[in-house]
């Protein structure tokens, strides 16, 4: 709750997207949305404009707002609201944590004390949700051609990250190996990587170099006939 990750919602998002990685139509549970070209061309303006919205640098670098806020504990107690009551006693402490920090210790506290340090780590957390599977080389799948394994190795990014990042963020560059077995503990995640060859040769590579987080904004749609996400520009000229 601290982390507006709300225990119910996580719970359920984290199980259905390690089921369905990658596969095409349910992969908006738990993840970002990713429709074909096809089904790109066929949505009004308005859908067009919010699945191009929330795959944005704009609502990922705000994900404070617009992932967990809105996301993760607004919509979650809208869609269900006996399922997921946490998410609004998730917002209501929230609140009152901001609240409380304006009252008690001034707006200079609110500012740089709450809101700036929550919107710098959702902002990183929401890029990294959204580089784990929209990444060059990715790869989905319609429910005949999917697999577990296949979409844990051809599907979930290995993000390479200094010592120090990965001690900040718990080993999440290994993403991969999360699919493969959700059970291995966060910090054992590096001795299985370098334990076993076929995770460091096929793991299909991200990081935080402007270059790379650029080319995985650039991704828009998964077209079947080539294999491949493409960018808006392709999408235009199809």
């Amino acid at each position: 709750m601290w982390m507006l990750s709300p225990p119910s919602i996580w719970k359920r998002s984290h199980d259905h997207h390690h089921k369905h990685n990658s596969k095409l139509y349910t992969t908006s549970v738990g993840s970002f949305p990713v429709v074909t070209v096809e089904k790109y061309k066929s949505l009004s303006r308005g859908e067009r404009f919010a699945y191009n919205f929330i795959r944005s640098p704009f609502a990922i670098g705000f994900g404070y707002v617009f992932v967990f806020i809105i996301g993760m504990c607004l919509n979650s107690f809208i869609s269900n609201k006996g399922k997921h009551w946490d998410s609004l006693i998730t917002l209501v402490f929230h609140s009152a944590l901001g609240w409380a920090t304006w009252y008690f210790l001034g707006w200079e506290n609110l500012v740089f004390a709450f809101f700036l340090p929550y919107l710098v780590t959702f902002a990183l957390g929401s890029y990294l949700f959204y580089a784990q599977h929209n990444f060059p080389g990715t790869v989905f799948a319609d429910k005949n051609g999917w697999s577990y394994v296949k979409a844990a190795l051809d599907s979930s990014s290995y993000m390479k990250m200094n010592p120090v990042l990965q001690w900040f963020t718990g080993n999440i560059g290994f993403h991969h190996i999360h699919h493969l077995n959700a059970h291995i503990p966060f910090y054992r995640l590096p001795e299985a990587y370098k334990a076993i060859p076929e995770l460091r040769e096929k793991a299909k590579r991200t990081s935080l170099w402007p270059w790379d987080v650029a080319a995985c904004f650039r991704l828009k749609a998964w077209d079947p006939a080539l294999q491949r996400m493409v960018t808006r520009r392709e999408l235009l000229r199809m």
